[in-house]
């Protein structure tokens, strides 16, 4: 477990993490979830790692631009597109909520078509993956206890105190953690396994065999 502390998600902070773990040996990881300083300090440490758009996070960002009248329905549109069973069926959601909202609510159509392609990119994974992959929320709730705490002591530690006790607070934390679902998979998502729509395609060698 690493703890660094930082200036909230600036890019700098995030570039010390990163810089951090690649000079621990970690090779560049095969996909990214994250938002705001992330995905810059990203770029220049593992400029080849996909990136995968919270759903969560942008979900908000959109809905706090619209009416709040309209807010509910527009959120199960969204949820319509993350919740598809295939890429296609949500290029198709994606495309209809284009259609619907473009002309009244121009805005909100060019926030959620600036990140399409980084929206969609856990459709090239296993299916067992993607209800962790689509969003950061299954990251950050992991740190509930920790914010819990922290929030009731703020101004009363050092900082070495302060990280001290997020450390303990983390560890402890982990023994209710859930384990990743598909985690056998993560091997074959290592040595580059194709992965369409959530499952594997199978290779020509595989095939033969």
């Amino acid at each position: 477990m690493l703890f660094l502390d930082g200036v909230r998600e600036s890019t700098r902070s995030w570039w010390e993490v990163l810089l951090d773990l690649k000079s621990c040996g970690l090779n560049a990881p095969q996909l990214a979830v994250g938002a705001m300083g992330f995905w810059s300090a990203l770029d220049e440490i593992y400029p080849d790692m996909r990136h995968q758009r919270c759903r969560v996070h942008k979900t908000a960002n959109i809905l706090n631009i619209l009416p709040k009248s309209l807010q509910p329905k527009v959120k199960q549109t969204l949820h319509d597109i993350w919740q598809a069973e295939a890429r296609k069926d949500a290029e198709s959601a994606f495309d209809l909520f284009v259609q619907t909202y473009e002309a009244k609510y121009p805005k909100a159509v060019e926030c959620l078509q600036k990140d399409r392609r980084t929206l969609l990119a856990f459709y090239d994974f296993p299916a067992q993956h993607q209800q962790s992959i689509r969003g950061s929320n299954p990251i950050e709730s992991t740190f509930g206890t920790i914010r819990h705490r922290t929030r009731r002591s703020r101004g009363c530690l050092t900082r070495d105190g302060m990280l001290h006790m997020m450390f303990k607070l983390g560890l402890c934390a982990e023994r209710k953690w859930r384990k990743l679902r598909g985690f056998n998979y993560l091997g074959k998502v290592i040595r580059g396994a194709e992965f369409k729509d959530g499952i594997e395609v199978e290779s020509d060698n595989q095939v033969a065999a």
